[in-house]
């Protein structure tokens, strides 16, 4: 059965995701704290905290254009719709870089990843159940299944309920990270290339169970296309991090 009317939709998914940048920047600020840090308002910490919002904004809406071309080629000049739509990769990918181009201009060097792994994990799971809970008014759900656990949102079909899966796979990755972060402490930012190389691969291959909005060929939509990109771009990094000695100063997120 339909969970919510779309304008109830609407309204809970905002809910969700105002509550998961809220708590996200309260859980941030505290692992800064815990860090010996400076403060997120501090002149460091603010650029930081500026360059990933801004940057998450300007990825969030670009990936979700990737995912659908034809709606933005269909709506050119329509405001309302180019402003519509979200994606946690575009997300996740923007905000890197922002962080990373407000290090610059701010002449900081000290890598600030690890800091953002717990923030993450929780505001996207907490993001997740506002998707779930829209049901057919969001496009996050899965496409048909008769597993058992399937879910009917509304159009008599049960079909696979991704929003559950990635709440269950972030938490349980994000906590596995976390679990074993003294592993890495020599080795500062190695969480943050786990746990964002990890989402990029689950997300690689949960959306093929996801109803392709645009083939780019091979079967691959617009999320999975930039996921295959980013990692291509950012596994040198981890594999470099990972095999090699614990930098002075890392310099990567």
């Amino acid at each position: 059965m339909q969970l919510l009317s779309p304008g109830a939709a609407h309204a809970v998914h905002l809910l969700f995701e105002w509550a998961a940048i809220a708590i996200g920047v309260q859980l941030y600020r505290r692992q800064r704290a815990r860090s010996g840090a400076s403060g997120i308002l501090s002149n460091s910490g603010y650029a930081v905290v500026i360059g990933c919002i801004l940057g998450a904004a300007i990825g969030n809406k670009l990936v979700f254009w990737i995912e659908y071309p034809h709606l933005w080629a269909a709506h050119a000049g329509n405001v309302t719709v180019l402003m519509s739509g979200q994606s946690i990769v575009g997300g996740l990918l923007g905000g890197l870089l922002g962080v990373e181009m407000a290090k610059k201009l701010t002449g900081q060097r000290q890598s600030t990843g690890d800091q953002f792994v717990l923030p993450l994990m929780v505001g996207i799971a907490l993001g997740r159940i506002g998707c779930f809970l829209a049901g057919l008014n969001d496009g996050t759900y899965g496409t048909a299944t008769t597993l058992p656990w399937g879910v009917d949102f509304g159009d008599g079909i049960d079909r696979h309920p991704t929003q559950l899966y990635d709440i269950i796979f972030v938490l349980a990755w994000g906590g596995l990270l976390l679990a074993l972060r003294a592993r890495w402490c020599d080795k500062p930012g190695l969480m943050f290339k786990l746990f964002l190389s990890g989402y990029l691969f689950w997300r690689l291959a949960i959306d093929a169970v996801k109803p392709l909005r645009y083939d780019y060929g091979a079967g691959l939509g617009g999320v999975q296309l930039v996921c295959l990109a980013a990692l291509l771009c950012y596994l040198p990094f981890l594999a470099r991090q990972l095999g090699g000695p614990a930098p002075l100063k890392a310099i990567e997120p």
